[in-house]
């Protein structure tokens, strides 16, 4: 996925109220981005940190910019907008890089399903049950290894029993995690952060969910998915 228009470099100031970030631009203006990332964004968020931003073109918008990438203490460049996970794993089935979801005829967003959820994917048609596709954005990593979530959710947790009751139903389902940052080799639930999320992970893994995690190379020009990763919950 390319970015419509070139990213506006800067400093970060400081992120707060969880959707805002204060960032000092390259010419010395200061302004507010918002903040697409309702996580903790643990090791993507220090004050110092070069980050890009992008302009929505809207200037009726309150915050018309909006924080895209980081470029984190070790040097890593990492895309902390949530929002492009569903559109980086849609392109990737689309063009084929993700083919452990090729196959099927069509893909639809935001279905409703569950207790008053929207599933992110359903891929259906091929001659296959449905495939409920629950996509996860990942940016904590620490040597090597990519950790979801950041921070407590209780929310993941009921997306992972919901998933279950598909397969249970006859369908397929998938935790797909698209870790955004190009140090990483594996994925790992982060039971230190949220040991519930873990169990709830584990659980639905025994039951017949998949888990698939594929590394996405974020750059000022372009975000895209390059390999699958393995997800180890031992």
């Amino acid at each position: 996925m390319r970015f419509e228009s070139p990213l506006i470099a800067g400093t970060l100031l400081k992120r707060y109220k969880r959707f805002l970030a204060d960032v000092r631009l390259d010419d010395g203006a200061i302004v507010t981005a918002h903040t697409p990332n309702t996580g903790s964004m643990r090791g993507c968020a220090e004050p110092g940190s070069r980050v890009w931003l992008r302009d929505s073109g809207n200037p009726a918008r309150k915050y018309p910019l909006s924080w895209e990438l980081v470029q984190t203490a070790a040097g890593v460049m990492a895309g902390i907008n949530t929002g492009l996970a569903n559109h980086l794993v849609r392109e990737g089935i689309e063009n084929g890089v993700i083919r452990e979801l090729a196959g099927y005829d069509r893909i639809r967003p935001e279905v409703s399903y569950g207790v008053n959820s929207r599933i992110d994917l359903l891929l259906q048609g091929g001659g296959r049950p449905g495939c409920y596709l629950e996509v996860k954005n990942v940016t904590l990593a620490e040597a090597g290894t990519a950790y979801f979530p950041d921070a407590v959710t209780t929310r993941g947790a009921k997306h992972l029993r919901e998933l279950t009751a598909m397969v249970e139903a006859g369908h397929r389902a998938v935790i797909f995690f698209c870790v955004q940052r190009g140090d990483a080799e594996e994925v790992r639930p982060a039971d230190a952060i949220d040991p519930a999320y873990g169990q709830a992970l584990r659980d639905a893994l025994s039951r017949g969910v998949e888990a698939l995690a594929y590394r996405a190379i974020p750059s000022i020009m372009e975000i895209a998915l390059s390999c699958p990763l393995p997800v180890l919950v031992s």
